[in-house]
């Protein structure tokens, strides 16, 4: 049976869209993710004013608000029903029409000029990536053997929600996007979410998301995702086996966890050069953080350098865990092994 929507809600929905200002910015949203700034200039309007159209919106359940720093982000709700209604109104708009066309023209170059400057920043940046990668294996084979390791899922359906973290470009989005329903990729950094963006603008890519967050506190529910991904990130943390037991907190029961790694290495230079606080994971150590996250180690495999790539032979390990299905919490263990409570959040796209 088809869910519905009480009288009372479809008024408040149909009230708040039928006015001009804010059928302009359905239509935007519509498009893309846009942020409260990008909504001023694009409509020339006064931030107050648009945040009261934002707010009315936002309580309509026409459209999710959500924070990335000292920015706060838009979409069109995407729930069923009324994300349904208000789909189908922008459809029905004519693409033609002067002021939309205007819109569509500022938001455009609004996105190529963030776009530009988000290169700019990921280009003076992305070396150092780069100085690591041609040390070790190349990033064709590791993501090869990722999506070898994922093919288990079974033949009728996607996984329905993937969560990365530390997604960084979102490049495991893009490698991931086909085997899932949703996809959101958490990173700290507003720069790197931004070059992620662009990366993502593709119409294929719809179903994905990137969110700011701290990927060892995210303002996420417990048991949220069926597959959660830890892509070349614990090695900068400091405390890394709380990211293993805050991505374990995020799974669902029988959800499965694939984490990608360096196995340990003596190049001490990579703390001062690339900002890694741990040279690598052993097995080990792995094996010890996943049993105390509650999770059960599927398969582990190694993948070593290139021939000729490096003296110091660095090796890659991927693992893929997977939460008891009977877990319905994950407590956190700090590091003495005493027992941290259990911590639920709300997720961070219902963030105002």
């Amino acid at each position: 049976m088809a869910q519905q929507i009480s009288t009372n809600q479809l008024l408040v929905a149909l009230k708040a869209a039928g006015e001009a200002t804010r059928l302009r910015i359905l239509a935007l949203l519509a498009v893309r993710e846009l942020n409260v700034s990008d909504l001023t200039n694009i409509l020339d309007q006064s931030q107050p004013r648009i945040s009261r159209h934002l707010r009315l919106l936002d309580e309509a359940g026409l459209i999710e608000r959500f924070r990335e720093g000292s920015f706060v982000y838009c979409r069109l709700v995407q729930q069923k029903v009324v994300g349904e209604l208000v789909h189908t109104a922008i459809g029905l708009l004519d693409r033609k029409d002067p002021v939309l066309s205007a819109d569509r023209l500022r938001a455009e170059k609004i996105q190529e000029e963030r776009v530009a400057a988000s290169q700019i920043w990921f280009k003076a940046n992305a070396a150092k990536w780069d100085q690591i990668r041609s040390l070790y294996i190349s990033d064709h084979k590791v993501e090869a053997t990722m999506l070898e390791m994922l093919s288990g899922k079974s033949s009728d359906g996607n996984f329905n929600l993937l969560l990365d973290l530390g997604t960084g470009t979102g490049r495991v989005l893009e490698l991931l996007a086909h085997k899932t329903d949703q996809a959101i990729g958490y990173d700290s950094s507003h720069s790197m979410l931004e070059y992620a963006r662009s990366r993502l603008a593709d119409k294929c890519f719809d179903h994905c998301q990137v969110r700011q967050g701290d990927l060892i506190d995210l303002a996420v529910e417990d048991g949220q995702a069926d597959l959660v991904v830890l892509h070349q990130v614990l090695h900068f943390l400091i405390e890394p086996e709380k990211g293993v037991y805050e991505a374990a907190r995020l799974l669902q029961p029988g959800g499965q966890m694939l984490i990608v790694d360096f196995a340990p290495h003596n190049l001490d230079n990579f703390r001062e050069e690339f900002a890694h606080e741990r040279l690598g994971f052993s097995q080990a150590q792995m094996a010890l953080w996943l049993k105390r996250a509650g999770l059960v180690e599927k398969q582990m495999i190694q993948l070593a350098a290139d021939e000729n790539k490096t003296d110091e032979k660095l090796v890659v390990s991927l693992w893929l865990a997977q939460k008891a299905a009977s877990s319905t919490s994950v407590k956190l263990v700090a590091t003495n092994g005493n027992t941290a409570r259990t911590r639920t959040r709300k997720m961070q796209g219902n963030a105002k």
